[in-house]
Parts: C-alpha cells; sequence; structure tokens
C-alpha cells in the first residue's frame, strides 16, 4: 500500500515539485488545507517559499495553526521545508516580530555573516555542504539517513533558524562565517532549510527517508 503523505496547500509553496518528489518513489499525495484532513493524516509535510509572516498568516486564515500543532504532538512524522521548516519555531525576526507555530523552540534570523572581510551575499543561493553538528552522534533513524557528510544540498533563503536546543540541529552548513541550520529535528518532527526536491539524488533519499519513518 502506497504511504499517503499531506502536503499542506496554503498558497505558499513548491507543491508540485515536492509532490513529483513523493510520487517518484510511490508515495500518494494528498493536497490539503483542511484542518480536519490534517487531523486524521499518517504523514504531514509543510512546503513554503516567501515571508514568514504571511506564511503564518495564510496558517491562521486556513484554521490550520492548531491542527498543526496537535498533529505534531501525535507522534507521527511531520516534515516541514524551508519557510515551513522556519514556521516550524517560536518566533521571527523577520520584518518584525511574527509568532510561529513554536512546536520546536528557537528563532528566525538574519543572515548576517562575512567571508574574506567583506559581508555575504544574501539571500543565500546555492549548494552547500551538510555538516554532523558535534551534539549529534549520527544520522541513523533520521530523514539524512544513509546520506554522507559534505553532501550538497540546494538553499534559497536570507533567513535562518536558530535552535533553543543544540540537540535540535540534525545538520549545519555555513555562509561565510554564518553558521545555518540546514536541518532541525526533535521526536517526529524535522524539517529542511534547504530544498530536498531541488537537492538531485541527496534531496531524494532524504524523501524516501520521510516516506519509510
Amino acid at each position: 500500500m502506497a504511504k499517503k503523505v499531506t502536503v499542506i496547500d496554503y498558497g505558499v509553496g513548491n507543491i508540485f515539485s515536492v509532490s513529483r518528489a513523493i510520487e517518484h518513489f510511490g508515495g500518494e499525495v494528498v493536497l490539503t488545507g483542511d484542518a480536519a484532513v490534517v487531523r486524521d493524516s499518517e504523514r504531514v509535510l509543510l512546503p513554503g517559499v516567501g515571508a514568514f509572516a504571511n506564511g503564518m498568516e495564510q496558517l491562521r486564515d486556513r484554521g490550520l495553526v492548531e491542527p498543526l500543532r496537535a498533529y505534531a504532538a501525535s507522534g507521527r512524522p511531520f516534515l516541514g521545508i524551508c519557510l515551513g521548516m522556519q514556521m516550524l519555531v517560536t518566533t521571527s525576526e523577520e520584518f518584525g516580530r511574527h509568532e510561529g507555530l513554536g512546536i520546536i523552540p528557537g528563532k528566525v534570523v538574519q543572515i548576517a555573516g562575512r567571508a574574506n572581510g567583506s559581508p555575504v551575499k544574501v539571500p543565500h543561493i546555492g549548494w552547500n555542504a551538510l555538516e554532523r553538528p558535534a551534539a549529534r552522534a549520527g544520522w541513523n533513524g533520521t530523514i539524512l539517513d544513509g546520506v554522507p557528510e559534505n553532501a550538497a544540498t540546494y538553499f534559497v533563503h536570507s533567513y535562518a533558524v536558530v535552535p533553543e536546543r543544540e540537540d535540535d540541529r540534525l545538520a549545519d552548513t555555513w555562509h561565510g562565517d554564518f553558521r545555518i541550520s540546514a536541518a532541525i529535528q526533535h521526536a517526529n518532527v524535522s524539517g529542511c532549510q534547504f530544498h530536498p526536491e531541488k537537492s538531485g539524488p541527496t534531496g531524494l533519499a532524504i524523501i524516501r527517508n520521510f516516506l519509510e519513518v
């Protein structure tokens, strides 16, 4: 039986590419903005591009904030991608202070590093290597299971998540001297700042892992 993935359709996300990646491994995609569907899902994926405040507004307008929080608390697999990952945390400082879903404690801050004595270019766009944080013994049993360290994935973003708990960092990358949480995880909830659906074989392996959790 095909694994069902509920992809949250709230008007802010690259739904087509994500859906194709899931279907590549025989997964069944359920596109929805319906809270009742979220409640009964076996897997939920929250995509997203654009500004944090707008993303949260779209979730609130559809009555999805509390259902997503309840789903995360249920222990079932939950993956956020790009803006979808950022909205998993507590707050964002993008164009003011905004409340997130608060599922993983942390904040979203603007990228502000330096490289070769000059400020790094923002937005951060391109391929970057994934590093295992010191607090992580390994990636077994996570969405990065089997992904080699220093594998490259594709990023497009101007803001980055800073988790409160070091243990919630699953993978890091660097933009100049600025440390970026490339992936986060707490219990059943994971997030990718990069776009696995645009990251070639490595990204597809991550989608496959999510289906097999």
